[in-house]
């Protein structure tokens, strides 16, 4: 067993939680990063045992166009203060990784600019990919150059180059050293080398003992990336997309079908495939935008505590924030946060509340991080399964219907159970419980030897009572129109990448939030008959699903496996991103 498998993540976008310039001056330093410091007090009080965040290093803009690997940005402050994060985290029992940004560089990099003054002369010419000295780019170097993303200002690292495979393992080996990190979410894993990930493994292996190495993957087979040689764990985009459209639709078996698969990838062992559960990030729509019926934000959240896998929740989300990615800005999902502003919240806010209620639950209930998978009552809105481990049980049951329901499910401990979140108890008979689950709710269950009472269950269920009280309004009115929607609405956009752009839906404030609601939009004229416009929707698809096939067909032997996961793929942005995935 290692920290990891045990741990409650918190997402931390620093340049945008600090409310840092978008540009780097490169000027004096700005200790930015010790505004941080308060928050960890609130991370212990939500049940957060782990960080992750980043980028954190020396750069340009937004963080992933590194100058400097070895230094703090001079927007954040320096690295002592760094190295005091790091420290006052360890002391409160939080671990801490970092973001490594290491398929590309920025332009300011040393190497770079090395070789923008010496051309073929370069000793770093060889450090990048595909340089080609009789070409040129929108900057006039004189040169070309593979980037990540079509963009130049990311220069791709020659991963196979073992100048490169040194400096960057010098450079974890520095981190360690200097800061004390436990581990690395590898930015852009799905088109690292493997056999760089397999090095960096190797370097993990040695440093510290149960260094993390996290991979950012977004589609694909995830035991390619998750093994004994190359990462312990990835994103799960496939478990992201399903939990919120999964409550969208109103429709359990997405997501039950994709613990299944995921399950299934891992050997169905609960050791199988550790994966970093999300439900947004730095990257993608705040959840409780992308929600249709805020009140799922209850169901959402206690599948993403229970199901198999790392739970992690992006800042400013436990608030129940909204944030919208606009075309050709992240701005949005990655707003300055004051402290003061929310040192209350576990006390007064309904979402922070129910956060902290589910990360302490998941701290004491063991079978949440080490239980198995068993799948007990699967209907569109309604949701059960178990995880067992060791002698304990947990029962998880969720509703995103708006009315209350009964279930009656088989328990391997006999007793008297417990619902963490309400305090709800009820007797076993014959190996089963029958339990009430409220109208877009969510529970654990465990046997009552297994809970400590000072959790204070009443607070819960005052929680998840206001949490549905404050989302009543939002709820009658989402529900109103969900029957006619779900006939005629295309699908919610799959998962998503760096360029994803949603469905715009109509945004209502929360409790919380200091963002003013935009105002609902008028609908679209028609143009075209429905059927029409169907057509040539499916036509766009299919014709992006029969060039990802002939992609992969000359790449090499294409399984049904491969080809399976190509057509389930019906999403437009999901399947752009696939094809610009190819090199």
């Amino acid at each position: 067993m290692a920290w990891y498998d045990e741990a409650v993540f918190y997402h931390i976008y620093p340049l945008g939680m600090t409310g840092a310039p978008k540009q780097n001056s490169y000027s004096l330093d700005e200790h930015r990063l010790q505004t941080l410091v308060p928050w960890i007090s609130h991370l212990k009080k939500i049940g957060v045992n782990a960080i992750y965040i980043g980028p954190l290093f020396e750069s340009v803009g937004h963080g992933y166009e590194t100058t400097d690997y070895k230094k703090l940005d001079s927007r954040l402050g320096d690295n002592q203060d760094l190295k005091e994060f790091v420290a006052k985290c360890h002391k409160e029992g939080i671990r801490v990784i970092f973001d490594g940004v290491f398929n590309h560089t920025g332009r300011d990099f040393f190497a770079f600019k090395d070789l923008q003054k010496n051309r073929e002369q370069s000793h770093y010419k060889d450090w990048y990919c595909n340089v080609n000295f009789g070409g040129n780019n929108e900057y006039n170097d004189g040169f070309s150059y593979e980037n990540w993303g079509g963009y130049n200002l990311l220069v791709k690292l020659n991963q196979r180059n073992p100048e490169v495979k040194d400096y960057i393992a010098d450079v974890i080996r520095f981190w360690v050293d200097e800061f004390d990190v436990d581990g690395i979410r590898l930015d852009a894993a799905d088109v690292l080398d493997f056999d760089f990930m397999k090095s960096l493994r190797h370097v993990a292996n040695t440093v510290k003992p149960d260094f993390w190495l996290m991979g950012e993957v977004i589609h694909g087979d995830y035991n390619r990336w998750v093994n004994e040689g190359t990462l312990h764990s990835v994103t799960n985009y496939q478990l992201h997309k399903a939990l919120y459209s999964g409550n969208n639709d109103h429709n359990f078996f997405e997501i039950a079908h994709t613990v299944k698969r995921l399950y299934e990838m891992g050997g169905n062992r609960p050791d199988g495939l550790k994966l970093y559960n999300f439900v947004d990030n730095h990257d993608v729509e705040r959840i409780y935008t992308k929600l249709n019926n805020k009140a799922h934000y209850n169901p959402v959240h206690v599948l993403l505590y229970t199901l198999p896998g790392v739970p992690s929740i992006y800042y400013g989300s436990e608030f129940g924030i909204e944030g919208k990615k606009e075309k050709q800005s992240d701005d949005s999902l990655r707003p300055a946060l004051q402290y003061a502003d929310y040192e209350n919240a576990v006390e007064e806010n309904p979402c922070t509340r129910l956060i902290a209620a589910l990360g302490k639950a998941r701290n004491q209930i063991k079978a949440l991080s080490y239980g198995d998978y068993l799948e007990l009552q699967l209907q569109n809105r309604y949701y059960a399964y178990s995880r067992n481990w060791d002698g304990h049980c947990a029962v998880i049951t969720v509703n995103n219907d708006d009315n209350g329901t009964s279930m009656n499910l088989p328990v391997d401990v006999e007793g008297t159970y417990i619902g963490v979140l309400s305090g709800t108890q009820v007797q076993s008979n014959n190996h089963r419980i029958a339990v009430e689950v409220s109208g877009n709710s969510g529970e654990i269950w465990v046997p009552i030897g297994d809970f400590d009472s000072n959790m204070q269950c009443e607070q819960r269920k005052i929680a998840i009572e206001n949490t549905n009280q404050a989302t009543k309004e939002t709820s009658n009115q989402t529900e109103v129109q969900s029957e006619e929607k779900n006939k005629i609405e295309e699908p919610v956009s799959n998962v998503e990448s760096k360029q994803e752009t949603d469905v715009k839906k109509p945004e209502i404030k929360p409790e919380t939030s200091t963002q003013k609601p935009n105002p609902v939009p008028a609908a679209k004229e028609e143009v075209g008959s429905q059927a029409e416009k169907d057509a040539f929707e499916r036509g766009k698809i299919a014709g992006l699903q029969e060039a990802i096939i002939a992609i992969m067909e000359k790449n090499g032997p294409v399984t049904e496996q491969m080809r399976k996961d190509v057509t389930d793929n019906v999403y437009y942005d999901s399947l752009i991103n696939w094809v610009k995935s190819f090199r």
